[in-house]
């Protein structure tokens, strides 16, 4: 340029750029890329601690919406097939027979004979007494066949058919749990025999007797498996 504002000399101004406002700028972009990343890790944590736990809540009704059904739906088959539901007098009943109806027979329902096998008179006697007394039946009463007689050295032999194993000689053991059981494939009719031996002191106490009788008739608890929903 001419005339006063004539540049004269050597130095002359640069025309640079301003390096503070540049180094402002890159601080500014960098707290911007920081806030935004924290406020999506917050997002993130607050989707899991909210809407998770929603959907578990969620899930876990459902299940147990399902698993009430399928208990109701099972219940009303069941009514259908079988009847009626059997009234609680019923149920303590079956439970006072053994749980499972049938499968242990009453000393009521059992016939009992009684042989001394030893060479103490009036064994067999007493002791069918005794057993009348707690409740069975009692058939025949006398000595020992000679096959058994003097040579059954325990307290004594329980002897039945081989339907009498699980059924009637279980709960004649009760009444002398030291006794051998023995079955006879060949032996016909329920009857059971006791063979008093030469160990025999005395039946157990009718204490100890009742004990064993209703260990044995108790309902035995079902194992359940919990099913995952």
């Amino acid at each position: 340029m001419g005339g006063k504002y004539r540049i004269t000399g050597d130095k002359y101004p640069r025309m640079r750029p301003h390096r503070r406002r540049g180094r402002l700028a890159v601080v500014v972009v960098g707290c911007g890329a920081v806030l935004g990343v924290a406020g999506w890790g917050t997002l993130q944590l607050i989707d899991v601690f909210t809407g998770g736990a929603g959907a578990a809540t969620a899930a876990g009704a459902s299940c147990s919406r399902s698993a009430a059904g399928n208990t109701a739906g099972t219940s009303a088959a069941n009514r259908t097939r079988s009847g009626p539901a059997p009234s609680p007098s019923a149920s303590g009943a079956a439970s006072a027979a053994g749980g499972v109806a049938g499968a242990v027979p009453r000393p009521a329902q059992i016939t009992v004979n009684v042989f001394n096998a030893t060479t103490r008179s009036g064994l067999a006697k007493t002791t069918a007494d005794e057993l009348k007394k707690r409740g069975f039946r009692i058939g025949e009463v006398g000595n020992a066949a000679k096959q058994y007689d003097k040579k059954v050295t325990g307290t004594g032999l329980l002897l039945g058919p081989a339907s009498s194993l699980n059924t009637s000689l279980p709960v004649l053991a009760t009444q002398l749990t030291t006794a051998e059981r023995r079955t006879d494939a060949a032996r016909t009719g329920p009857a059971v025999d006791l063979i008093i031996g030469n160990g025999f002191k005395a039946l157990a106490s009718p204490a100890d007797a009742a004990k064993a009788l209703t260990a044995l008739t108790a309902p035995r608890p079902t194992a359940t498996t919990k099913k995952a929903c």
